[in-house]
């Protein structure tokens, strides 16, 4: 049975390491939403020739208009960016850099506060799978103690639930939170075209782990109370049979003996006086006592 708890155990502490390991990492990366934004091409110059507008200005004569012929998407660059809970960045069109802004400032007014919420709900969502993993890596610790081993699994199975809980919750708001972005955000940073990240979906994996995690963990504590328990009624069963047969041998060798007195005593008076003595009614009783427990036995 400890052999059995131990092994369970360990794939409930692999299951929750990955759920911790993906949420961490989803948390302090920026690519849970990547796409493209579309930005008006700038002005060309001596220093870049290329994916930007050449005006024509005629130098002999400034004032002269001239004209572009590019027109539609042709007059715009669509730069990559990433976007993570914290900041969202975008290549710079001047160089190879990027540019990086908080996301919590580009969020609406109307969707920061349901934003933060879903911000303490990852950290949450982080601190309680540490306090699982905690909890399941002390039950490994004292897996010789199986009741200690079966609190701390319940303990365990607990936690990991809610923190399950609330990482779905935390997940979804930032997904709403990050579409009412993309139509109501600012229009520099407003994308062409998006998608969900890697970042994404390690959180959702981690998600998927988690879940994996608590119902490993509360599989082997209900597997393992109902082994005790049916440990426990065999025990008592072969308790109570050893018990009656204990005392069926009792009863009837007690009565084997009386009955086997009182026929010795009644051989030796009849001897003696020549006629019949009736046998004790001790031994009667011995005897009915001895045929009711062969009834009851059988």
């Amino acid at each position: 049975l400890t052999r059995t708890m131990k092994t369970r155990t360990l794939l409930s502490v692999s299951l929750n390491f990955f759920a911790l390991f993906f949420a961490i990492t989803a948390f302090v990366t920026t690519y849970w939403c990547v796409g493209t934004q579309r930005v008006p091409k700038p002005k060309c110059s001596k220093l870049r020739t290329h994916q930007c507008i050449d005006y024509g200005v005629n130098e002999t004569d400034p004032n002269k208009v001239v004209y572009s012929w590019e027109t539609g998407d042709d007059r715009f660059l669509f730069r990559q960016f990433h976007t993570g809970i914290w900041f969202s960045c975008e290549e710079n069109i001047h160089d190879e850099s990027e540019r990086c802004r908080s996301f919590i400032d580009l969020a609406p007014a109307s969707e920061k506060g349901m934003l933060w919420l879903s911000v303490v709900s990852e950290m949450l969502y982080i601190l309680l799978l540490m306090v699982g993993f905690s909890l399941m890596c002390m039950e490994l610790v004292h897996s010789s103690n199986v009741i200690d081993g079966l609190k701390l699994n319940a303990f365990a199975a607990v936690f990991t639930v809610l923190s399950g809980l609330l990482g779905m919750v935390a997940h979804v708001m930032y997904t709403q939170v990050f579409q009412v972005t993309v139509s109501h955000g600012p229009p520099d940073w407003r994308p062409y075209n998006w998608d969900y990240g890697w970042s994404f979906c390690l959180a959702w994996a981690s998600f998927t782990c988690c879940m994996g995690a608590s119902v490993t963990t509360l599989n082997s504590y209900t597997k393992t109370v109902i082994e005790f328990r049916h440990k426990r009624k065999t025990f008592e069963q072969t308790i109570r049979e050893e018990n009656a047969r204990e005392a069926y041998g009792y009863f009837r060798d007690n009565s084997l003996h009386s009955i086997s007195k009182s026929v010795d005593v009644y051989s030796s008076q009849s001897l003696k006086s020549g006629r019949r003595t009736p046998v004790p009614t001790t031994s009667l009783d011995f005897v009915d006592l001895a045929a009711s427990l062969g009834e009851e036995q059988c």
